[in-house]
Order: C-alpha cells, then structure tokens, then sequence
C-alpha cells in the first residue's frame, strides 16, 4: 500500500480530496482542477513515485501539452491552450507541495524549477482561410429564436435556463443557482451570488460561491421579465397538478475537515424533511419540481449541436458571448458590460470577447465612404 501511496496521482487525489476547497475557490475552478486530475492520471508520469520524479520529467510532459506532439499511447495531438496548461501547473505545483509539507513525502518540490513556456504565434502569410471569425462566435437573434423552439418540443426544462443565460449573461452554474429570492420583477434585476455544479468525486450536486466569490447585480428588461413572470405561474401551476409528487429542494451544510459545503437534495411533498434539511427556492425547475442541473444542460446542448442544424459546436457558455455581443455592438459601455458580468476588469471583457466589438469596427469603418460620398 506505501509502495501505491508514493505514486503522483496518489498526491494528485489526496490533495483534492484534502485541500481543495469549494470555501476558497470558485465550484468552475474547482470542477477545472478535478478534471485536470483525471488528464494527469492517464498519462504514464502519474505513475512515477514520487521520489523519482525529476524537474526534467516535469518540464518534458508540460512542454509536450504546450506544443503537442507524440504522446506515449502513439497519438499525436496538438498543444492546448495556455489557461488549460495553467491549470496543469497549478495541480502539479499544489501537489508536490502538499507532498513536502504536510505529507513529507519528499523533501522538496520540482515544481518550482519548471518554466511553461509559449507556444510562437504562427500565422501562415499565404494562407487563403479568413481570419476575421476566430474564438467563439455569438450566434443571432434568429438563431436564437430557433433555439428555443428546438427546445420547446424536444426538452422544455432547458427553455428557461437558456432564456436567463441569452438575456442576462449568467453562466450556467450561476442559472441553475438563482432563486426567486435573488429576482426582483419590480424593479427589473436580479442577484448573483451562488453556482450549482456536480462534484464527481462525491457524486453530489454542490451549492457554492460565484467564480469570482463576489455577489453581483444585474438589470434585465421587459423581455426577461414577461418570462419569468410567467414561468413562475408554470411553476405554480404544476405544484397543483403534481401535488404529493411535487418536489421540494433543499441544501445541507457540510462541514469536512475544517472547511464548509453545501449538498443538494430533492424530495417529494410526502417524504419526510430532515432537521438539517433548509428549502431553496429554485427558479430553474423541471415540471416535477427538481432542479434543473448543469450537468443536465450541458448534455442537452451537446446533443442539440449533433442533431440540430446551424449549431455544430453550440455550447450553453456561447450565450454568455452573445448576450455580451449584443450589448457592445448596440452601444453599451465596457465598463457596465464588465460588471453585468462579475469580471475582474475591464481588459478580460475587451480581451475574451474582442469578436463581439467587429460589427462595430466595420460600421466605423464605413464612416469613410460618407467622407467619400459614397454613402
């Protein structure tokens, strides 16, 4: 059992499992360490000991995800992209260290010799593929429109996480986080302070902090509320029909070894409630009450870019690009958009979604041809 005990992917998973906290990090950071976890663990090195991993193995495997190349099961594969080669580095680096201090394991990190290094920007000067549509793109109105219909027939539960997303620009684990408590119909806004994901590793549903941990206001308009207004009376509507079948939705406080968590759970009216058990009042619900889960919705929009036309690659954080697309390109300020959607600064809204500013650029550019009189 020591001999299994010293390999790296031991380290890997006793760190998670022991210092990786839902209280200090964002659910989506810490979904991106566990599945960065699961990567590591399939690559030869993470059964090396320990005691034998050198800085130079190190630096050879985060050079080969950096630029791609052979990897030992004979694939090749290309190089990823840099916040995912981050997230390599930040796993490795917190496990060695766990592993010096407290485990002792070894008496000192390799980690701290490694250098990630850039991939060189290429660009292929007679290249005929236009380089004008690059990242994510929103999609349009129409698009949209016809999204919904999709949905409408196939999996209605999805309509109205994906109604929020599209005019409020709330990630998906903050959609199905929002409860009625959070909106206010009066006066048009809503809050947000809580995501919902799955933790794998406890095969539980998981209430926690927002990706920056900070609580954030956001308007909305006539549209948003005509739907929530009436996806409310829907609500109101099934709870009668279901009756004793109806589900309630709860969280429980969970204290693990020194930090705090908060479990999901669904019951019917006539199960009874546990004294730990707090109701939350959920706005994203499926017709028997239970919440509508990110891991639900992400399947339901992999399966819609297979099969519905117009949408190959169609992901739900796609929406977030276009709600804030639409906001840049009619004339909204960066700095509003910025805090509509709880980014650090200004340069992460103009940077990730510089795509959405090119309608805006062309129309400018067009301002010539007044000169010219040629409008």
């Amino acid at each position: 059992m020591r001999e299994t005990g010293t390999l790296i992917c031991w380290a890997t998973d006793t760190w998670a499992e022991e210092e990786l906290k839902v209280g200090t990090l964002s659910n989506g950071t810490v979904e991106n360490y566990l599945g960065t976890i699961r990567c590591i663990k399939k690559h030869p090195i993470a059964d090396r000991r320990l005691k034998t991993v050198t800085a130079e193995h190190l630096q050879t495997f985060l050079d080969l995800l950096t630029f791609g190349g052979t990897y030992p099961d004979g694939k090749v594969k290309k190089g990823l992209s840099k916040d995912y080669i981050h997230s390599f580095s930040a796993v490795l680096q917190q496990s060695f260290r766990f592993a010096v201090f407290p485990k002792q394991l070894i008496t000192f990190n390799p980690m701290q010799y490694i250098k990630l290094k850039r991939k060189a920007e290429e660009v292929d000067l007679f290249s005929e593929e236009d380089m004008g549509h690059t990242g994510t793109q929103p999609i349009s109105h129409e698009e949209y429109e016809k999204l919904i219909a999709y949905l409408e027939k196939k999996n209605p539960p999805a309509v109205l996480p994906i109604q929020i997303a599209y005019y409020a620009g709330l990630r998906i684990g903050e959609v199905c986080g929002l409860t009625w408590q959070d909106i206010n119909l009066e006066e048009q806004y809503l809050t947000v302070k809580r995501s919902v994901r799955y933790d794998g590793a406890k095969h539980k549903m998981i209430i926690g902090p927002t990706k920056r941990k900070k609580v954030r206001t956001v308007d909305f308009g006539d549209t948003l509320t005509a739907i929530l207004k009436k996806a409310r009376k829907e609500q109101l509507k099934n709870q009668m029909q279901y009756e004793e079948l109806y589900h309630r939705n709860y969280y429980k406080e969970v204290q693990d070894k020194n930090r705090v968590y908060y479990e999901y759970y669904s019951l019917e009216n006539t199960q009874d409630i546990p004294m730990d058990y707090n109701e939350i009042s959920f706005v994203c619900l499926r017709s028997d009450g239970c919440l509508e889960t990110p891991s639900t919705l992400s399947i339901v929009c992999r399966t819609l870019a297979k099969k519905l036309d117009g949408f190959e690659g169609f992901h739900f954080h796609q929406l977030r690009h276009t709600y804030t697309s639409n906001l840049l390109s009619n004339g909204a300020a960066p700095k509003d958009v910025q805090e509509l959607l709880g980014h650090s600064d200004v340069s992460t809204t103009m940077n990730v979604y510089a795509h959405a500013t090119r309608e805006a650029k062309r129309t400018s550019a067009r301002l010539l041809d007044k000169v010219a009189g040629n409008d």
